[in-house]
């Protein structure tokens, strides 16, 4: 089973950079990309927050579970 982040598809439908997302949200890039490629095992509830604002979606559009 694993969490699969679908950031960079949301990204896309926005035609949203990850910098200017960065940018919005006041993290660091490096963080993010992180996030979108997968390697982090946890996400504040903040963050997801402030991705979600920005993005004007919801956590199920950024997060996914897989069997």
């Amino acid at each position: 089973m694993a969490i699969i982040v679908r950031l960079d598809r949301v990204l896309a439908d926005r035609k949203m950079s990850l910098s200017d997302l960065a940018n919005t949200i006041n993290i660091s890039v490096v963080n993010l990309s992180n996030l979108k490629t997968g390697k982090v095992k946890a996400i504040r509830f903040s963050t997801l927050e402030a991705i979600c604002e920005a993005l004007a979606c919801q956590p199920g559009d950024i997060l996914e579970y897989e069997a």
